[in-house]
């Protein structure tokens, strides 16, 4: 019993630091958005195409992207977030 707790209490903790990786966006113009993406090791884009994908069923063209990084300056991993302006078609 005693382990099955601290295996419970080990999984809790890794998922409250692991948590979703979702975007936000912000609506310019009328079928213009501006996507802010989250902090991700790698800079992935994928939680933006999905946004973008949801917000634009007819697809989307994206007009400007930027890449900032995040994190501490000592040499750890950093994590990148993308934002994207998009204009669905």
């Amino acid at each position: 019993m005693r382990r099955f707790l601290i295996a419970l209490l080990l999984m809790s903790a890794g998922l409250a630091c692991c948590g979703p990786l979702q975007s936000s966006a912000i609506k310019v113009d009328d079928r213009t958005y501006k996507i802010e993406g989250p902090g991700v090791p790698g800079g992935a884009e994928a939680p933006n195409r999905r946004l973008a994908l949801r917000i634009c069923p007819g697809g989307y063209r994206v007009l400007e992207s930027t890449r900032s990084k995040e994190g501490c300056a000592d040499g750890c991993d950093a994590s990148i977030s993308t934002n994207w302006v998009i204009r669905c078609l």
